[in-house]
């Protein structure tokens, strides 16, 4: 109910006032760049989920300017600071070859989040309390050199700014991301005053022995179970010895059993207790044996499409005080599509007159049921709805365009193909010259595709960056062309917009491939639930590959009945987004999951050789 929403909402905000923390970030954190496995809108995912719990407020969330050069120099080599400007020195850093734009970009958000590092460390001594930096952790930089993506260290700096205001305190620094914080105890080798404390995968061995240092490598494949026997193991003692002054926790998620890069194995669960069980020690312990130590929280590393979502519920528990279940990240997408989509007037879409403007559409109405044969003397609308200039606005408003020119498309060009037989087109292209085709969107209004029903019926969806390339852990999908340009999410809220304006009843698709039929599940359901039986009995068989692994075995005949050793053939099925309440009952309830559990128990499916693709 709203009233009782609102009410949680105000009890969490007075959570908040009796825990108080900083949250730090910048919208200028954003880094989108071809291939990167890093989520560019992590942070601003985390921060739209917690404005939407009502823990924190507009205009409450602290952001910092660039760190200073001479700030960074404190920290790092002057002549290591210069060669940044190499375009060498930034390709062997960041593991591909940047163009000029994107060196810049790098840089400039690096230094930003080194900035935003300086502040939650001045925030978190003033105040005695919390401060969260969504942002930083470049536990790989060293004094003289950069590393995996970190050109500068950004929690070195910001205590060696805090040196020179005069703090002399203890600093323990919490490292719990997956990989090894080798650059942090390069910085503090030999100082005393700073402890690093470190659990990881495996030693990077680059790095010299520490006077304060905890370093334990714990191997592959670690359980929750595991992982929290060792942290309990090591770091209470630290803390009761050592005694902070300030703490730094590093607190990075690429330990999720779903992280496109890590090799362990932690639940959500098991994340969220590590974080607890690391902020109880440290605002318990305190300085010399009282009080809670001020705390520092910095990302880190993080690779996937769950990353946000990990720290979204340490964050949602830090401000809370309870534990706050972030939504799936294509719901926080479409809650924010549709709160830009509210700005939006009728008039600014269709070109007609404010009172004229979607009187028909009001209705659910085409041209089509209005004019009848004469609609085709009137067929300048995308959908029956839109002018060119509305649908523009929408992909500006929206940001789908800013997003194209932060992946260096610095004009998007948009064109509009309404007499296509099989659907009228969208089309954007990366410039002005139509030569990099980004999106092809290829769509109709359709009444005969689910009884009862009008939908969107999506006749084809091409999203993809001409301008990246496969690599050895990225090789293209059947179909491909070229990699992806990881927008099918906003890509798939706009969809839902057009469903919203337009009062239809939902999305319909029929992917051809496996990946395709995997990746739609994200956001459609199959309409058969046969077709949902069917996909669940060749994912069970196909479990722990790659998506592309698991694409090519299916594509291949490799996934077989296990009794006759038959290859299985899984058909295209329409697969649906329900907007209406009406087409949701027709894809949801006990019913619909009874017949496809029953569909999917009819099939006992195995990999013919047991192994990953060819």
């Amino acid at each position: 109910m709203p009233a009782l929403a609102a009410l949680r909402r105000l009890l969490r905000r007075r959570h908040v006032r009796r825990r108080p923390v900083d949250v730090v970030y910048s919208a200028r954190y954003r880094l989108d760049l071809p291939g990167l496995a890093l989520d560019p809108r992590r942070g601003e995912k985390v921060l739209a989920f917690l404005a939407a719990e009502g823990l924190v407020r507009r205009g409450s969330v602290l952001s910092a300017p660039p760190m200073p050069l001479l700030a960074l120099c404190r920290v790092h080599d002057a002549d290591y600071l210069e060669s940044l400007s190499d375009p060498e020195t930034l390709t062997r850093i960041v593991g591909f070859r940047p163009n000029d734009r994107e060196r810049q970009r790098i840089v400039e958000v690096e230094r930003r989040m080194c900035g935003g590092t300086r502040l939650a460390v001045e925030r978190a001594l003033a105040t005695g309390g919390v401060a969260l930096h969504l942002g930083g952790g470049f536990h790989h930089a060293f004094p003289a050199r950069g590393e995996r993506f970190c050109l500068f260290h950004d929690v070195a700096a910001a205590i060696a700014a805090e040196r020179r205001r005069g703090f002399a305190g203890r600093v323990l620094i919490v490292d719990l991301d997956l990989h090894d914080g080798d650059g942090t105890r390069a910085m503090f080798a030999g100082d005393e005053t700073v402890h690093t404390f470190s659990l990881h995968n495996q030693d990077a061995g680059t790095d010299p022995d520490a006077v304060e240092s905890t370093s334990v490598a714990l191997g592959a494949g670690i359980d929750d179970a595991a992982f929290l026997a060792a942290l309990e193991r090591h770091l209470p003692p630290v803390v009761a010895r050592f005694r902070p002054e300030l703490a730094v926790y590093v607190a990075g998620v690429d330990g999720a059993a779903d992280d496109f890069l890590g090799d362990w194995r932690l639940t959500a669960e098991g994340l969220l207790a590590r974080d607890r069980r690391v902020t109880e020690l440290l605002r318990g312990a305190g300085r010399h044996g009282g009080g809670a130590v001020p705390m520092v929280v910095v990302v880190a590393g993080g690779y996937g499409k769950a990353a946000w979502a990990y720290t979204a519920r340490y964050a949602g528990w830090l401000l809370a005080g309870e534990v706050i279940e972030p939504p799936a990240p294509e719901e926080v997408t479409l809650a924010r599509y549709r709160r830009i989509a509210r700005s939006f007037a009728p008039e600014e879409l269709t070109g007609e007159p404010p009172g004229e403007a979607g009187a028909a559409a009001g209705w659910g109405l085409t041209e089509d049921d209005v004019l009848g044969p004469l609609a085709g003397v009137a067929r300048h609308r995308f959908l029956g709805y839109y002018t060119p200039e509305g649908v523009e606005l929408a992909l500006e408003r929206t940001g789908l365009f800013d997003r194209l020119r932060r992946l260096g498309f610095a004009q998007p060009t948009l064109g509009l193909d309404l007499d296509n037989p099989g659907g009228e087109t969208a089309r954007v292209w990366g410039g002005p010259d139509r030569r990099e085709l980004l999106i092809e969107l290829r769509a109709r209004r359709d009444r005969a595709a689910v009884p009862g029903c009008e939908t969107l019926t999506v006749e084809w969806l091409l999203l993809q960056n001409p301008r990246a390339e496969f690599t050895g852990h990225r090789r293209p999908l059947p179909g491909q062309r070229h990699p992806g340009l990881g927008l099918l999410e906003e890509v798939i809220s706009i969809l839902v917009l057009i469903c919203d304006r337009l009062h239809l009843d939902g999305v319909w698709f029929v992917p051809s491939h496996y990946h395709l039929m995997a990746q739609s599940r994200r956001f459609l359901r199959f309409l058969d639930p046969a077709a949902e039986g069917r996909f669940r009995a060749v994912e069970r068989a196909v479990a722990g590959l790659s998506l592309g692994d698991a694409t090519r075995a299916v594509e291949a005949g490799r996934v077989v009945d296990a009794a006759s050793g038959e290859p299985f053939r899984l058909l295209p099925g329409a697969m649906v987004l329900p907007v209406s309440e009406g087409l949701r009952r027709k894809v949801e309830g006990d019913d619909y999951e009874r017949r496809a559990a029953a569909e999917a128990r009819r099939y006992a499916l195995r990999l013919a050789d047991g192994g990953a693709g060819s």
